[in-house]
C-alpha cells in the first residue's frame, strides 16, 4: 500500500488531572492523534513507534484502516502525567513519568513523501535525522519535540532550539504554538513570530492559538479561527491540526488547508480522544465555519 506519511514518534500513556482533580487515563502522544486525523484528510499513514513488549496490547485501541503501526522495541514506554489548572485547559504542568527510547536513522526503514517527525520531547527524535530525512522527503516536526526537555532537577522545561537556524532550511512544515514561538523567536506578535521562522528556513510554518490557526509561506499568510463550543476534546489540539493539514495540503492550497485543519480540530476538539469523523463531517463544518 503506498504510504503518504510516514510518522515517527512515542505513543503516551496519559494520566490526565482536570482542574477539578478529576482524572482520566488515555493513551496519547502526537503520533496517535496526528495518525487519525491525517486519515480523515485521507491520507495513508505508515507510524514508527516504540515501546516496550508488555505494552503492545494498547495498539488494540488504535487499529484504523489507513494506518500501519511498525512498532520498535524498547526498554520503557513513554508515560505523561499533565495537570490542567484551568477550566480552559490552557495553563498545564506536564510530568514525564517514564519515557521511550530514541530513534536512530537506521530504524526509519521505508520512505514516503513527508516524514512527520511528531516528538514529545527533546532527544526522542535526534536532530541528526533532520538532513538525512530531507533527502529522502519533505519533513514535517513539531517544535515540541525539540523545545521541550528535562531540566538539570529532572522537571520539564522548555528551552530554545540552539539549532533552529541551521536546521530549519531542512524542514518544509514546521509547526509550533504560540508559548513556542515566543521561545523561539522572543516576538510576541504571532505573525511576525511564524514569518521570522519561515525567514529563517522552514518553508511553510503552522503557528497555533487558542483562538485560530495560522500558516505562513514566503506569499501567503492564512488565518482560521477555531469554533469548538467545548474544551473536552483539548488534548492534541496541535498535534491534530498539524496532521489534518498536511494531509489536505498534498492536493489544496495553503488557505484551504488551514481551513480544514481549524475544523476538523473544531470538531476533534468538542469529544475527547482523537478525531474518529469522516471528511464528509469536516467539509460540512468547513462550511458552517465559513458563514461565522
Amino acid at each position: 500500500m503506498h504510504t503518504d506519511i510516514i510518522m515517527i514518534g512515542h505513543i503516551s500513556q496519559d494520566i490526565l488531572i482536570d482542574h477539578l482533580q478529576n482524572r482520566q487515563e488515555i493513551l496519547g502522544g502526537a503520533v496517535v492523534y496526528s495518525s487519525f486525523a491525517a486519515s480523515a484528510g485521507g491520507a495513508t499513514v505508515k507510524v514508527i513507534t516504540k515501546l516496550a513488549a508488555r505494552d503492545k496490547r494498547i495498539l488494540d485501541d488504535l487499529q484504523n484502516p489507513k494506518v500501519t503501526w511498525q512498532v520498535l522495541p524498547s526498554r520503557e514506554s513513554t508515560s505523561i502525567k499533565n495537570t490542567y489548572f484551568t477550566a480552559d485547559k490552557e495553563r498545564r504542568e506536564v510530568v514525564l513519568l517514564s519515557q521511550a527510547d530514541p530513534f536512530t536513522l537506521e530504524e526509519i526503514d521505508s520512505d514516503a513523501p513527508i516524514f512527520h517527525l511528531a516528538g514529545l520531547f527533546g532527544g526522542e527524535i535526534p536532530d541528526s535525522l533532520i538532513k538525512p530525512l530531507s533527502a529522502r522527503g519533505a519533513v514535517a516536526m513539531d517544535a515540541q519535540g525539540v523545545l521541550r526537555c528535562l531540566d538539570e532537577s529532572g522537571e520539564l522545561a522548555f528551552y530554545d532550539w540552539d539549532r533552529k537556524e541551521e536546521l530549519l532550511p531542512y524542514i518544509t512544515y514546521f509547526k509550533v504554538d504560540a508559548a513556542e514561538a515566543k521561545i523561539l523567536t522572543g516576538l510576541d506578535d504571532r505573525e511576525a513570530a511564524a514569518r521570522q521562522l519561515q525567514v529563517w528556513g522552514a518553508t511553510e510554518v503552522m503557528l497555533t492559538h487558542n483562538s485560530e490557526v495560522m500558516c505562513v509561506s514566503e506569499t501567503t499568510l492564512a488565518v482560521a479561527p477555531y469554533t469548538n463550543v467545548n474544551n473536552s476534546g483539548r488534548t492534541g489540539r496541535g498535534d491534530t491540526t498539524f496532521a489534518a493539514y498536511l494531509s489536505w495540503r498534498k492536493e489544496h492550497s495553503l488557505e484551504e488547508s488551514t481551513r480544514f485543519a481549524a475544523s476538523l480540530c473544531s470538531l476533534k476538539m468538542e469529544t475527547p480522544g482523537v478525531f474518529r469523523g469522516s471528511v464528509e463531517d469536516v467539509l460540512a463544518r468547513m462550511e458552517k465555519d465559513a458563514s461565522i
